[in-house]
């Protein structure tokens, strides 16, 4: 098995992390969590142009932490008889929730989908902004020069525990029988979900994006989806004066810190070759959750497509 920049596999399994965590990490996100419950959703389904004759397809719009209204792609099954399980999606860095197409397979199983527009990336969700400080571009770092309640990605993982809550709250739903799934970002993002709304039954994220940044940093991969943390230092801390305020202030967001309020069963994939999200700063995720939990391990592969990955997480899925 080819070693080239990461640790050995023995590491790995017992690798904890390097980004501090912050002091009152537990008590930030309860108060996420209240102020996220304390809002009216203002929940909308709207037909889609595309509908297929087993199953119908909607625009879901919520409003979200800070005013935003956040949009999904929601697709139920014609036919299905009773309460039914459900399957949240997560999209990659920049992304968006894509086709209605690849949602079908598990309409087709009976299933519900929801797939979630990111704030401010490629779908139609919104980012109201209102931060102090960069917003030319990067979402990880979004909001970094303010308090830590502005920060992009606090609001964005409110924005999937409440989509989570919205679709257990949905008549043909059955709240006991809902899964999460996503890669890279999306796989960050399933964590999260699975982290904030403990009633997310089964996680299957993939080479999971948002974890570990001094990590990141110290492995000299501040590049790719993770440049905005070089960009950050480059223009307003040359020296890293504040380096532990820093990433300190990034452990908020920093998704191997919420692993441990998972109580769904996870199923992750991790490819040993990536020089994307490392996979040590993965590994500091896993290692952390305490639920019931799996890996499938690729040794020769990156941040790319993973033979028998997307088929696994649908198996996974299916026994809900």
């Amino acid at each position: 098995m080819p070693l080239l920049f990461d640790m050995p596999l023995d590491k790995l399994k017992t690798y904890q992390g390097r980004t501090p965590r912050p002091a009152d990490f537990d008590e930030f996100w309860d108060k996420g969590l209240a102020e996220m419950q304390a809002l009216d959703p203002k929940v909308e389904l709207k037909p889609a142009g595309f509908q297929t004759p087993f199953a119908e397809c909607f625009d879901l719009f919520f409003t979200g932490v800070g005013g935003a209204r956040i949009h999904a792609k929601y697709v139920r099954p014609r036919t299905a008889a009773g309460k039914h399980p459900a399957v949240l999606m997560f999209h990659g860095y920049s992304g968006s929730a894509g086709d209605w197409a690849d949602k079908l397979a598990y309409a087709a199983l009976g299933y519900s989908v929801a797939a979630l527009d990111c704030r401010g990336q490629g779908g139609m969700s919104e980012d109201v902004g209102g931060v102090v400080g960069w917003t030319l571009r990067g979402h990880i770092i979004r909001g970094l020069s303010g308090p830590p309640e502005g920060m992009l990605f606090r609001q964005i993982y409110l924005d999937t525990a409440q989509l989570a809550r919205i679709v257990m709250g949905l008549p043909e739903v059955d709240p006991d029988r809902v899964g999460a799934t996503g890669g890279s970002q999306g796989g960050g993002l399933t964590l999260a979900c699975a982290s904030l709304e403990p009633r997310v039954k089964r996680a299957a994220p993939a080479f999971p994006f948002l974890c570990d940044y001094r990590r990141v940093w110290e492995m000299d991969l501040a590049k790719d989806a993770y440049a905005e943390l070089r960009d950050y230092f480059r223009m307003f801390d040359p020296l890293h004066e504040r380096e532990e305020e820093i990433f300190t202030k990034l452990g908020y967001i920093d998704v191997q810190f919420l692993c441990p309020r998972i109580r769904a069963e996870v199923q992750m994939a991790v490819g040993l070759m990536d020089t994307i999200c490392p996979p040590s700063t993965q590994f500091a995720a896993y290692n952390k959750i305490t639920a019931k939990k799996a890996l499938r391990i690729y040794p020769d592969f990156g941040h790319e497509g993973l033979p028998g990955c997307n088929d696994s997480v649908y198996q996974f899925m299916a026994k809900l």
